[in-house]
């Protein structure tokens, strides 16, 4: 009766790997219960994900082939643009999101146009607009530009309304760390940069005006939500974000927070499900609307049978 915090379904968004091929359902060894999935499968999932009560997805693509800048990312027939149109037939009211980013799609792993070994970022916004309508074309909600390009949001929203997709959100990465926590999902995605690293364009872990400052600049250029990345060593980040800003603040529970738990678990150390629903509970007391996390539909299963 008194409980300031509520934790339910309606607070996920869940991640989903969309690979090439037919039949594929791959357990990816990194990440303990998520699965690399061809379209085909995604059908089925996404009528899982719904019946669970879970409102949105948010999808990463595998690809075929690589090039320099991760041209297939923006092929119509792309397996993401694919998946899009087989989850709104399967699963029309789950809202589809769409990560926006070039690292599982360029050969280097980094996040666009790279010359002389630096990223060049107007290069990679032109890309970016490409991206963004072609998956708007397929019929995605809203579009999750993840790579901390300057001036993203503004572009892609302007290449968005162009095209007549004014009702396309956007879901910016808007305070993304240079973080140690996400290497599984880059063995899952096989986007491990081939040289250097993202410091350039991620964020110091050490800063928090600064992130204020990001956050501020997506808000001014049209992001509809705002993401911190990631979640459980950011906590702060999230409370500051939503006590300067009045617009839904999304938390990215990141891969290598749930492969602690996992592996955690594994051992005997922890009570897997109390320690995840305790660590989602305290995104949602931090002052995150939304959280991104691979425990989705785990969590939903055990908030529906809760007390």
């Amino acid at each position: 009766m008194v409980r300031e915090t509520s934790l339910t379904a309606d607070n996920f968004i869940y991640p989903l790997f969309i690979c090439p091929g037919s039949g594929v359902r791959r357990e990816i060894s990194s990440l303990p219960g998520q699965f690399h999935l061809s379209v085909d499968q995604v059908s089925r999932e996404a009528g899982e994900i719904a019946e669970l009560g879970i409102p949105s997805v948010i999808l990463f693509g595998l690809p075929s082939k690589k090039d320099d800048v991760g041209s297939e990312a923006w092929h119509p027939e792309g397996t993401v643009q694919q998946a899009i149109r087989a989850i709104k037939k399967t699963a029309p009211d789950l809202c589809v999101m769409v990560d926006a980013c070039f690292c599982e799609y360029t050969t280097h792993g980094h996040c666009g146009v790279i010359v002389e070994k630096a990223l060049d970022n107007d290069a990679t916004l032109e890309n970016l607009g490409r991206l963004t309508v072609s998956y708007a074309r397929a019929g995605a909600d809203l579009v999750a530009p993840s790579g901390m390009m300057d001036g993203a949001v503004g572009f892609i929203r302007e290449s968005l309304d162009e095209e007549g997709f004014e009702q396309v959100g956007i879901l910016a990465y808007a305070a993304k760390y240079a973080s140690a926590f996400y290497g599984p999902f880059r063995t899952a995605v096989d986007s491990t940069p081939a040289f250097g690293d993202r410091q350039g364009y991620q964020m110091d872990p050490a800063n928090v005006r600064e992130a204020i400052r990001e956050v501020a600049l997506d808000v001014e250029e049209g992001a509809d939500i705002v993401m911190v990345k990631p979640a459980l060593a950011y906590l702060d980040v999230i409370g500051e974000v939503r006590r300067e800003f009045d617009v839904p603040v999304a938390a990215y529970n990141v891969s290598g927070e749930y492969a602690m738990l996992k592996a955690a678990a594994e051992k005997g150390w922890i009570d897997h499900d109390r320690v995840m629903l305790e660590t989602l509970l305290s995104m949602r007391r931090a002052g995150a609307d939304l959280i991104l996390t691979y425990h989705a539909k785990e969590a939903a299963r055990l908030l529906r049978r809760a007390p």
